[in-house]
């Protein structure tokens, strides 16, 4: 039998569901965080289902599964460490499915890449920039300085939009 890891995978924005589909038809185990919260419109106010991490679906794959998971229409990588696939351990999803069955009330925080930490710009206007992490600005932004292009310039972007090198 083929030991399986569970990974982290990068999805588009807003394509969370559809990965999470996809993949699961595919076969595979796929575990996407959903938090019940209330939207309100104009005209109305609904309870609906948001990804707890944006952008991100848990997989649990085989060194087999590994790269077939990326051809996955909206799956853009793995999270990674130190530039290798970073396995999250098995006890780690569980205690997360465990706090969301038990509505235990959950904050996600971007804000874990230090000062200094190069990163990427995975979605936006500014896809495939590469810049140095100076600050979170607040809960979800930070400020990121690309000087590859002959100058400083500094940005305030959304968590979400950024990954490690």
């Amino acid at each position: 039998m083929e030991t399986k890891n569970w990974y982290a995978v990068y999805t588009k924005s807003r394509n969370e569901k559809k990965v999470n589909e996809l993949m699961t038809r595919n076969g595979y185990t796929v575990y996407l965080p959903l938090i019940k919260t209330l939207r309100q419109w104009s005209d109305r106010k609904k309870m609906v289902e948001l990804p707890l991490i944006p952008s991100y679906v848990f997989v649990h794959v085989s060194e087999r599964e590994y790269y077939r998971i990326l051809e996955t229409p909206g799956a853009i990588g793995y999270v990674t460490f130190e530039g290798k696939a970073a396995p999250i351990p098995e006890k780690q999803i569980e205690a997360l499915k465990l706090a969301l069955d038990k509505n235990v009330d959950i904050e996600i925080s971007a804000d874990t890449i230090e000062p200094g930490v190069l990163v990427k710009i995975i979605s936006g206007p500014m896809k495939g920039a590469e810049g140095e992490m100076i600050r979170a600005t607040h809960k979800k932004n930070f400020l990121i300085r690309i000087s590859h292009i002959g100058f400083s310039l500094k940005l305030e972007i959304d968590a979400k939009d950024v990954m490690k090198l």
